[in-house]
């Protein structure tokens, strides 16, 4: 009744069967004498011990991991010779922490690959020159431990090493992702004892690891010993089942224990099960060992019912607590383990994937285990982090691509509640490069290897409840190999189904269909087809750079069709290294950045968040597109539907917080009780704006002032989470919408009853004439206004005029404004010129291949005519019309452009521009609009518009409208590699000033039209022409764009290019703006805002 025991090998002679070279090039050699694997767990002495859940909680747990004697070489063959002998001497070493990848601290390069092998593909062979890492250090054994049995655990090296105690040769592991276990007792003393590590950095291993990353070497998990009494438990399942539709649960355990037959005739096993708060629900239950377990099979098997369990769900991740003692004959426990335990059951009927008979919806995001310091060495509490994160940005669901992560992090997603697809550490990509895709899957030589990474996975893995999906690898082909993962997955946990998206063809048979960056077309022709297997998006909206785009679009399509399951974004965390420049500032290298023959550039960097784990814009949108509440306008007065897209929680369990914002104004706000609407149902919804502001002020409002007003529900969280950690605290925000309110619906008695304004804004309706003065503005009599006139003065090549506080210079040959003072503050660095290029975005990745080709970025002016029409000056009124054509080199396609500028006596400036393509031009355009440049002292920033952060047409959905305020250098998104950034869409009106007050107004010409705005201290091709954030040199002035329109953002790093309705087509187009002088002592943006939308400036 026991599991293997080590066998001592000389370490003179251990390569006597297999030399190195042979170890390390034969795919069927996996590891010598490392033990049969088993579930997570560390043993412990006490009950106590084994609920904390803490590694060093254990008496029987010694950890290695720390700083340990480190030698690099270039090859094994340079490696120290007997460098695992005891007595060696190691003093000139250099110092190394363990975890860690050597590359991290200056030994060798990282290599970043997204397809390629960096070496030569001769499988299973690897190149001579081998990267070598010795490690050696010391550690203590205490004499009670000399008593047990006691093993050596590496939870990851990478990609293969040999390992020896005392100058004895323990043995030898591959698979990078995948612990490896090995029993050094015979080999230890009391006291002191050395261990030695030689890791190597490729093997034939490596031509399964693949996986879009850095390619990192060394020991890059925890290392430990762990204690095992002489009689004890080595390995358990657990498995739960739902009876009476979920009334009560059956859990089933089997302990596999290694024990002498003479033990178990005296030794009993007892089992407790223990709700949330620790509380036994069922007394302790004792059996002899003998009575259980027999010679044959040394296992024991007990079950338990729970009547009315809390099921466990992403939603509801209620965890009980097992806990499994063997006790001595004096009844003395010697050794204990706990277990969480989430009753659940998975299953696929039909088209859908039930978790406890209902059918769910991933919302989910693929996961690189990655730091920007550690590598892939990722710290315990960046884990926590990025689970916190993961939670509070409404995900549930998490790939582990492509590789088994830290068993620790399924811990923490049990607890926190995430549905887990755990895959499988397999990626042959390159084959695919190489024209044979499935060479190594079909080969049978191979599959001992592919089948030993799942079966070290899923074993390991086995007991966690969040896991609730099995992948057998990533983008390997299909073949036989597959095959057989697959077959051994289900017959040994039936409990979960397989996943695998390259089989296209359905060979495997495995009940889910699987896809990467699908088109919403190809989606639909999938739900129509009559494959009726449900099926997910394993990935989509690739996040690398500025983007994704349509990611509202693409989960309406999730819930519209029940044979979807969801999707997982690629990808959750960039993959950048941080490093020093020779100028003392920090950048995130990526691939090539080390001076690699072979690499993919910034693909490493497409993740929802940065490597510090702050989240990008997209993190933003996908919260708000998988939002558990939607609510929607009803066609009725005063009602709304909210819709509950929860897969278990009815939606009482929220809190809900309203506010109504008038023109930037918060002017009533409160909370509400949530309905109670079930799990994916509507509701209808009775709310009424005018109550609410009757209840703020205690009666209505009429003859509003107000120009716009919005409604905003907030939908908070309403109670703590299950565990000990803070996933969701009460009060955070998971859902909101808004709703523009007609002022005069909802306000009926007098404005100045309720509304304290400043003294100008509180009169605007009975006082223009008082703000219109500001700007030159004379009241003749009602509804008449009148100018200031323009004075000229001819300087040649241009003219000088001069209004109501300002004075500007016109160039007489091309009509662009030379300079403009108002008030005596310099308010134009460029003149306002049309602009059709973006700092090409890492979407653009294949649009701009066609941009280029057709020479949009080089295009060239050709004047036609410019004329300044001066007969009004007068009356107030300058027109300057320009008429050129911008044509591509090379080509004969082009835009004719007329372009009108109206200039007012106070110093208001009405543009126009009209374009026409002619020619064979692109299909579509980067932008449509002006640039042009303001002094960078008119860096203070407010907008009305959608906020606070950035917004395009395909990704707003994250951004309110409302009123928002920031200097210029915080409207800029940083990415890594520069691209255009900080745009913000839907803008009512936008404003710059100085600190005294001074600035510009940018306003639709109607002040009802919208359009987008942009600023930044860089130029489009400062931006373009950098590789990082740190290359850039602010410049001396403020670049500014108003633009019609951008182009979408799309997926086309990786996926699908913008949707149709979200590309900006090469057509004929317009676009008029108003720019507006102003100070705000005389006159704030507000009030400005009102007498643009009023029609009196205009």
């Amino acid at each position: 009744m026991s599991v293997e025991r080590m066998n001592l090998v000389d370490p003179h002679n251990e390569q006597a069967a297999l030399t190195l070279n042979e170890l390390l090039q034969s795919p069927t050699v996996l590891h010598q004498q490392r033990l049969h694997d088993r579930a997570y767990f560390i043993p412990c002495a006490s009950a106590s011990e084994a609920l904390t859940y803490e590694r060093g909680a254990s008496a029987y747990f010694q950890q290695l991991s720390g700083t340990w004697k480190f030698s690099y070489a270039a090859s094994p063959e340079q490696a120290p010779a007997a460098c695992w002998m005891p007595q060696y001497d190691d003093s000139d070493w250099d110092e190394i922490p363990v975890p860690s990848n050597w590359q991290m601290h200056g030994y060798g390069k990282p290599e970043y690959t997204n397809i390629l092998y960096p070496f030569p593909v001769e499988p299973p062979f690897v190149p001579h020159d081998n990267p070598t890492g010795t490690y050696r250090r010391t550690f203590w054994i205490e004499p009670s431990w000399m008593e047990q049995r006691v093993v050596l655990r590496f939870e990851g090296v990478d990609s293969a090493f040999r390992v020896w105690v005392n100058g004895h040769y323990i043995g030898y592991s591959q698979g990078s992702r995948i612990p490896a276990e090995f029993d050094i007792r015979p080999a230890l003393q009391q006291g002191m004892n050395q261990i030695t590590v030689q890791v190597y950095q490729w093997c034939d291993g490596s031509y399964l690891e693949d996986q879009d990353m850095w390619w990192l070497s060394g020991i890059f998990r925890d290392v430990y010993l762990l204690a095992f009494p002489t009689e004890h438990m080595w390995d358990f399942t657990v498995r739960t089942h739902l009876l009476d539709n979920g009334e009560r649960a059956q859990l089933d355990v089997d302990v596999e224990l290694c024990i002498s037959e003479e033990a178990a005739q005296s030794h009993t096993f007892a089992w407790t099960l223990l709700n949330a708060a620790r509380h036994p629900i069922s007394p302790t239950n004792t059996i002899l060992v003998s009575d259980r377990c027999q010679q044959s099979e040394p296992i024991i098997r007990v079950s338990t019912t729970v009547e009315a369990p809390t099921l466990w769900s992403a939603e509801t991740p209620y965890l009980y607590h097992l806990v499994l003692e063997l006790r001595d004959k004096n009844q003395e426990v010697i050794q204990v383990i706990s277990q969480r335990i989430g009753f659940r059951e998975v299953k696929l009927t039909g088209t859908n994937l039930l978790v406890n008979g209902k059918a769910i919806m991933f919302k989910g995001v693929n996961r690189h285990e990655f730091h920007p310091d550690h590598g892939r060495a990722v710290p315990y509490a960046t884990i926590v982090e990025d689970v916190r994160l993961m939670k509070q940005f409404n995900l549930n669901a998490v790939r582990t691509s492509h590789y088994p992560n830290d068993p620790r992090f399924y811990a923490l997603c049990d607890e926190a509640g995430l549905y887990v697809i755990d895959e499988a550490d397999l990626e042959t990509h390159g084959f695919q490069a190489a024209g044979c895709w499935s060479l190594l899957s079909e080969d049978e030589t191979w599959k001992q290897a592919y089948v030993e990474r799942m079966q070290r996975m899923v074993i390991r893995d086995k007991n966690a409840p969040s896991i609730i999906m099995w992948s057998l690898g990533n983008e390997s082909g299909c073949g036989a190999n597959h095959a057989a993962m697959a077959e051994w997955a289900q017959q040994y946990d039936p409990t979960r189904p397989v996943h695998y998206e390259g089989d296209w063809n359905n060979m495997l048979g495995l009940g889910i269909r699987s896809t990467m960056y699908p088109t919403l077309e190809a989606i639909e022709k999938v739900v129509q087809s009559d494959d009726d297997r449900p099926y997910i998006l394993c990935e989509f909206a690739h996040a690398m750079g500025n983007g994704p785009g349509a990611l509202k679009d693409y989960v309406e399509m999730f819930f519209r069709y029940p044979k979807l399951l969801g999707a997982f974004v690629w990808d959750w965390v960039d993959q950048g290294i941080r490093r020093e420049r020779e100028d003392g500032r920090q950048e995130m290298a990526y691939g090539g950045d080390f001076g690699e023959l072979i690499h993919d550039g910034n693909f490493c960097l497409n993740g929802l968040i940065d490597g510090d784990r702050k989240p990008w814009p997209a993190l933003h949108e996908y919260k708000k597109a998988i939002e558990p509440v939607k609510v929607y306008a009803s066609s009725e007065p005063g009602e709304y539907i909210i819709e509950n897209r929860y897969d278990f929680l009815p939606l009482s369990c929220l809190r809900g917080h309203y506010s109504i914002i008038a023109d930037g104004e918060l002017i009533a706000e409160g909370t509400f009780e949530v309905p109670e609407v079930p799990p994916r149902e509507r509701a209808a919804w009775q709310w009424d704006a005018r109550t609410a502001i009757q209840a703020a002020f205690g009666h209505t409002i009429s003859e509003p002032a107000f120009q716009h007003m919005w409604l905003r529900f907030s939908f908070r969280s309403g109670r703590g989470t299950y565990g000990t950690i803070p996933w969701l605290p009460v009060g955070h925000e998971v859902a909101w919408a808004q709703f523009e309110l007609e002022p005069s619906q909802v306000l009926q008695l007098q404005h100045t009853d309720c509304i304290q304004e400043t003294a100008a804004s509180s009169t605007i309706s009975s006082s223009k004439s008082s703000l219109t003065s500001g700007f030159g503005i004379h009241t003749a009599r009602a509804g008449k206004m009148s100018l200031k006139p323009i004075s000229i003065h001819d300087r040649g090549d241009s003219l000088i005029l001069t209004g109501s506080s300002f004075t500007m210079e016109i160039n007489r040959s091309d009509g662009s404004l030379l300079s403009w003072r108002f008030h005596n503050t310099d308010l134009l660095t460029g003149s306002p010129h049309l602009q059709l290029w973006r700092a090409v975005i890492d979407n653009d990745r294949y649009l701009v291949t066609d941009w280029r080709n057709a020479r949009l970025h080089q295009l060239k002016k050709r004047m036609k005519q410019a004329t300044i029409d001066s007969s009004r000056a007068s009356e107030g009124m300058i027109t300057v019309t320009t008429c050129f054509r911008l044509g591509a080199p090379a080509f004969m396609w082009g835009l004719a452009c007329e372009q009108i500028m109206t200039i007012q006596g106070n110093g208001i400036i009405q543009l126009q521009i009209d374009a026409r393509p002619d020619g064979y031009h692109p299909e579509v355009l980067p932008r449509f609009g002006y640039e042009l440049g303001i002094p960078a002292d008119l860096n203070f920033c407010s907008w009305y518009g959608r906020g606070p952060g950035e917004s395009y047409v395909d990704s707003k959905q994250a951004a309110a409208i409302g009123w928002y305020e920031a200097k210029v250098d915080d409207l800029m998104v940083a990415y890594e590699k520069p691209q255009e950034n900080g745009n913000r869409t839907d803008t009512r009106w936008v404003s710059f000033v100085n600190a005294q007050g001074t600035g510009l107004f940018f306003t639709s010409s109607s002040g009802v039209d919208t359009f987008d705005f942009s600023a930044h201290r860089y130029s489009v091709m400062d931006l373009e022409n950098a590789a990082h954030h740190a290359d850039l040199v602010p410049r001396s002035d403020i670049v500014l764009h108003l633009d019609k329109a951008q182009n979408g953002l799309g997926s086309n790093s990786c996926g699908p290019r913008a949707l149709p309705e979200h590309e900006l087509k090469c057509k004929d187009m317009s676009f008029s703006l108003q720019v507006i002088p102003f100070n705000c002592e005389t006159l704030s943006q507000r009030q400005l805002a009102r007498l643009v939308h009023s029609g009196i400036l205009s």
